[in-house]
């Protein structure tokens, strides 16, 4: 192994565990060169902004080459960067200097598939059937007379079926797009592949990587049929052993990377993207496995008191038994903003829309996303930011047909819109698009709404109430205030509809979901409320306060 590249960071074995995560979609943070679309060094000149907003670390989305026919997740090439983002001096010149300004630097790793273009797809494709690069890869003979019939029943996530046939008459497995054709991990080869990919960026360093349908590597080998009429995000629920998701022989795969991971002198940090079988989570986060997985059961959870504490308590103590900290997210890049989810009736994860989208009241979205922003920064354990949630973003529902690039509206026939309307390029500043994304002025990849003149960077900033503030003082308030520094967490009685709890030092949260205000625990003054109270001081409906015990 090279030597690792320097860092100021100071060695901290554990930061992970409390870490407050941004999540930059790159292709939609910054664009530093005028193209239209975000890049290295768009984000090198905002490391500045995230630095201020206190977060921990960022966490890029892929930035490798690739024909972005799934927004980068069908990656060319694992070592190296694509050439509208930038270059591989570049990524370096980043990582110098997010660490110097004391952010850690996390990428996405995709392992379950590659883009078609990937060298080892192309060589399979020229080899042949039986060939040692096609075992690369999942390429099995058709079912019927000729062959003409897919192996299998199963079908991809962004519509279709997940097999395509090759010019030979093989076919190969994509669970995704037939641009991300799946690699083959019962092949040694593959698995080599991917721990000199580890330690090249290791090397280099980045502190850690956030793995991809973590799930979704290993498959049954005899391939069955599923039985199902439609892709499910998991569909192993009530199967015990299904067929490619959430199997075993995941574990020695990360076992293996946890060992690379830990040989470094500042240990670099693994986060699973897995939806797994209620119960499985913590087989993930062993002492000798991943560090930390992503909660979609709180993502997805509709902003209820009584369903939130029964998430968080599940949370907390399933992860608790192998001794991992629980994660907090609220949005990212695969599912509609927040801000928009909690402006419905159904303020839970929905599908994403088809055809027309939901009514939204955009101001109890708001009201609501700031009470849920307070509420997860004040939990134990790490959390996640998805760009511009900290300025109050909401998903931009109204883009029209012909600039939709996510390939879930092609694959589904123009039935479903898919994901692109919260992966608009950010506003920073000015009154007109493309508000300071571009440093030309430049068209964005996708357009911006004129209303958000209003969410810029630079609006937010001016105005004391702003969302963006709400986020800088929460996160100021967790990293200094020895209460939120710990793992401490007891929840206390409080009237329906509402949650209250204490952290350590006699630091409390109230959170308060009812249709009636409530008055303030006994004894206690604010440190910070996500909205005014009333008049008589108590406590509005859609409004969470961190309080301290006089």
């Amino acid at each position: 192994m090279s030597n690792p590249a320097p860092t100021s960071l100071p060695v901290d074995d554990s930061w992970w565990r409390s870490a407050v995560i941004y999540q930059v979609y790159i292709r939609s943070f910054a664009d530093g060169d005028g193209d239209g679309t975000g890049d290295i060094a768009g984000l090198r000149s905002r490391l500045p902004y995230l630095a201020h907003l206190g977060v921990d670390a960022i966490w890029i989305n892929p930035w490798y080459p690739s024909p972005l026919t799934d927004g980068g997740y069908d990656v060319s090439d694992y070592r190296d960067i694509h050439s509208t983002y930038g270059t591989l001096d570049e990524a370096k010149q980043l990582i110098t200097e997010a660490h110097e300004l004391g952010l850690r630097v996390i990428l996405d790793i995709v392992p379950n598939h590659t883009s078609d273009q990937h060298a080892w797809f192309q060589q399979a494709l020229a080899a042949g059937p039986g060939s040692p690069e096609r075992d690369r890869f999942v390429f099995r003979n058709g079912k019927g007379e000729d062959g003409s019939e897919p192996p299998n029943d199963w079908h991809a996530a962004f519509g279709g079926r997940t097999w395509t046939r090759t010019d030979d008459g093989q076919w190969y497995l994509h669970l995704f797009a037939p641009e991300q054709p799946d690699l083959n991990w019962d092949n040694p080869e593959v698995r080599a592949e991917f721990e000199s990919i580890l330690r090249f960026w290791f090397d280099l360093g980045v502190d850690g990587f956030r793995i991809d349908v973590a799930h979704g590597m290993v498959k049954d080998p005899a391939l069955p049929d599923l039985g199902l009429t439609e892709f499910s995000v998991l569909t192993g629920e009530g199967q015990q052993d299904h067929p490619h998701w959430d199997r075993d022989g995941l574990h020695d795969i990360f076992r293996s990377w946890r060992a690379i991971a830990d040989s470094y002198p500042n240990p670099r940090v693994f986060v699973a993207e897995a939806h797994v079988r209620p119960g499985r989570m913590p087989d993930y986060l062993r002492p000798d496995e991943l560090h930390t997985a992503f909660n979609f059961d709180f993502l997805k959870c509709p902003l209820e008191a009584g369903k939130l504490r029964e998430v968080i308590d599940r949370s907390i103590t399933s992860l608790a038994t192998v001794g991992a900290p629980a994660t907090w997210v609220l949005s990212n890049h695969d599912e509609t903003r927040h801000v928009t989810r909690y402006g419905r009736a159904d303020t839970g994860v929905q599908a994403l829309f088809r055809n027309q989208p939901i009514p939204t009241d955009l101001a109890l979205g708001t009201r609501r996303a700031r009470a849920a922003a307070l509420l997860m920064l004040a939990l134990p354990g790490g959390a996640y930011i998805y760009q511009g949630e900290e300025l109050g973003l909401y998903e931009v529902e109204d883009i029209p047909e012909e600039l939709l690039q996510d390939p879930t509206w092609e694959r589904s026939g123009h039935t479903v819109r898919g994901r692109d309307g919260c992966r608009v390029p950010l506003p920073w500043t000015g009154d007109t698009p493309p508000f300071g994304f571009s440093t030309t002025g430049a068209t964005p990849w996708l357009p911006q709404p004129e209303d958000w003149k209003t969410y810029t960077a630079e609006a937010n900033q001016a105005d004391p109430t702003s969302m963006l503030q709400l986020y800088r003082s929460a996160l100021s308030l967790r990293r200094t205030h020895p209460g939120l520094r710990g793992e401490d967490f007891c929840w206390l009685d409080s009237p329906a509809g509402t949650l209250l709890f204490e952290r350590g030092n006699g630091v409390l949260c109230a959170v308060n979901l009812s249709d009636q205000p409530i008055p303030l625990p006994a004894g206690s003054s604010p440190l910070l409320v996500s909205g005014p109270l009333s008049e008589d001081g108590l406590l509005p409906p859609d409004t969470t306060v961190l309080l301290y015990r006089d």
